[in-house]
């Protein structure tokens, strides 16, 4: 018997998931994870919070992060597709949102992730510009900086007067 659906389309859950709706909170899926055991675990998506549930080595755990200590809504090119990914500091606490074939259709959804959770959004997709080489050959690089030569010297401490065994006065009323 085939599983009847209203809006004749796939099943809920029937293949892999490859967009969530961010409007439409709290999400429940699955994602591939490599050291979990079956090489999945179970991601459950809130206004608040994410929990992650998997097992690893035969542990079943659950791990229950709020969303304030997310990076951000990162945005990735993964094998020449944009995939739009819930960053933590952790990589294996990162959470995949959705993955499109077109650029230009990614754009809303990951602004609607961003707004939604109130995180920033985190381009991943461009290459960091090396930073502009210092110059090292400067016409007044040996020179002494101005704000020493402002300076008193000290005094040298073997031509201070030393008082040994005297009687120390001290003034009172």
């Amino acid at each position: 018997m085939r599983r009847q659906n209203g809006n004749g389309g796939t099943a809920a859950g029937s293949s892999r998931i490859a967009r969530l709706d961010p409007l439409s909170l709290p999400i429940s899926f699955e994602a591939r994870d490599a050291r979990a055991d079956g090489g999945t675990r179970h991601i459950e998506i809130a206004r608040d919070r994410v929990v992650l549930r998997r097992s690893v080595r035969g542990m079943r755990m659950a791990i229950n992060i709020r969303i304030s200590d997310f990076l951000g809504v990162a945005l990735r090119m993964i094998d020449g597709a944009p995939k739009l990914i819930l960053k933590h500091r952790d990589p294996s606490l990162s959470v995949p949102l959705s993955q499109d074939e077109f650029d230009g259709a990614i754009e809303p959804i990951w602004d609607d992730w961003s707004e939604l959770l109130a995180l920033p959004r985190i381009d991943e997709t461009r290459q960091p510009q090396p930073a502009p080489r210092r110059r090292r050959r400067n016409a007044i690089k040996s020179r002494r900086p101005s704000i020493l030569m402002r300076r008193r010297l000290g005094r040298d401490l073997a031509a201070m007067d030393v008082y040994r065994a005297e009687r120390e006065i001290i003034a009172r009323n």
